[in-house]
């Protein structure tokens, strides 16, 4: 008696639990009820990259390569994409907002954070970088006249350092149990373009003036950045993310995803633009029109780098895009992608959403810091201008030659064919 008694006390409550919420029609099974609906943004400045099958590796015509990159079919997820490389005035935003933030911080201009969370920065507060009074207070942040070789003080950049910190989901997976700040990785990041790499690498060639007007003049603002490292691109992809994820938070927006560097995957199915086993990104074979006209910035004609419009780099957004809306995927400049080179890479990828993973750590050997770039730059002949050629250069260095852009990834909406947004 006392059991059955129970029973029905159980019943009971879960009879009274029910009545006092809100159910489901019927009783049914409906899900909890959602807080908000969702719809997902789409990142300025972005062309979205359908999910798709791709037939990966050289072309074949690219003998050399296939020893290389070996023909795979893999499924792709799709995701955005910078419909350009980042512009010289894109990354500018990236390393004031730096200065910026280390000038304030000196400066004491902090703010009560709405959200409760202490201070933060005033980014209301304009600083005059030119009034003597705040250089005074910022001194450690200048070169002093005397030594700048202008006769008046000068600004470091060297002094633009950007602090970020991310979580390692792969270790923290691999090992269970640990405590999570163990898969905690700090960075503290130079993020100020290398200038001298229009001199450092063209030996016996003038380029004095453009090392000195490339990266700020406003006349080069819509050329593709170059001069950063791979270290520098993934700063620049983190601190992007961050900036976005703060503005949608203070709106009480969602927010998911992050931007960064493509895979080598992910870049040679969006620069094919849907074009299967083609050797460039607008088809192929032919690298002119029918109008004889070139269409990519490339080393063409034994070297007559004038012949296609640019005697070096060009705007970013020259030349037609691809299929996708894409400009530039091949030319122009080579682009760093997430990947660490291997000439067996493709051997060992996954079917669906392939990816080489190897992280970069500082004991590395050198061969092991190698990342490969992809599309060919203003300086290459037309065989790196294949979207199936890879290539590599070393993490840590910068070219004259070498740009980026980035990706965002959304799982939900990437699942399907086109983009559900309207």
């Amino acid at each position: 008696m006392k059991q059955f008694s129970l029973k029905i006390s159980a019943v009971a409550l879960i009879a009274l639990a029910a009545s006092c919420g809100k159910s489901g029609p019927g009783g049914q099974l409906v899900g909890t009820p959602t807080v908000m609906n969702y719809k997902a943004p789409v990142p300025l400045g972005m062309v979205y990259v359908p999910s798709g099958v791709l037939k990966l590796g050289a072309s074949d015509e690219d003998i050399r390569g296939r020893n290389d990159a070996m023909l795979r079919t893999v499924q792709m997820s799709g995701y955005y994409m910078d419909a350009t490389e980042i512009s010289n005035q894109e990354y500018r935003q990236f390393t004031t907002w730096v200065r910026d933030s280390i000038a304030h911080v000196m400066l004491g201009d902090f703010i009560d954070d709405p959200n409760g969370n202490g201070q933060r920065v005033d980014f209301r507060k304009r600083i005059n970088y030119n009034d003597a009074d705040v250089q005074d207070q910022l001194a450690s942040l200048y070169i002093p006249a005397e030594q700048s070789g202008w006769g008046k003080r000068e600004f470091d950049n060297s002094k633009l350092v950007y602090h970020y910190e991310t979580f390692d989901y792969d270790e923290a997976v691999k090992n269970p149990g640990q405590p999570r700040n163990n898969f905690v990785r700090k960075y503290d990041i130079g993020i100020f373009p290398d200038t001298t790499v229009w001199m450092r690498q063209f030996s016996y060639s003038y380029n004095e003036p453009i090392a000195m007007q490339y990266n700020w003049f406003p006349a080069f603002n819509n050329y593709p950045v170059v001069g950063v490292n791979w270290i520098q691109a993934n700063a620049f992809c983190n601190w992007r993310t961050n900036l976005w994820r703060g503005e949608r938070e203070r709106n009480k927006q969602y927010f998911e995803g992050e931007f960064r560097l493509p895979n080598e995957m992910q870049w040679e199915w969006a620069a094919r633009g849907g074009r299967q086993e083609s050797p460039y990104p607008w088809g192929g074979p032919y690298l002119v029109n029918k109008k004889g006209c070139y269409l990519a910035n490339f080393k063409p004609q034994r070297g007559n780098y004038a012949a296609d419009g640019g005697l070096y780099t060009v705007p970013v957004d020259r030349y037609w895009p691809n299929d996708y809306g894409l400009y530039n995927m091949s030319g122009n400049v080579s682009e760093w992608t997430a990947s660490p080179y291997f000439g067996t890479s493709y051997s060992a990828v996954a079917d669906i959403n392939p990816e080489v993973q190897r992280k970069l750590r500082e004991n590395d050997p050198q061969w092991l810091r190698r990342k490969v770039v992809r599309g060919g730059s203003w300086r290459d002949v037309a065989y790196y201008l294949q979207v199936g050629v890879r290539d590599w250069e070393y993490a840590d260095t910068a070219k004259a030659y070498i740009g980026f852009r980035c990706i965002y990834q959304e799982l939900a909406p990437a699942l399907t064919n086109a983009p559900v947004r309207k």
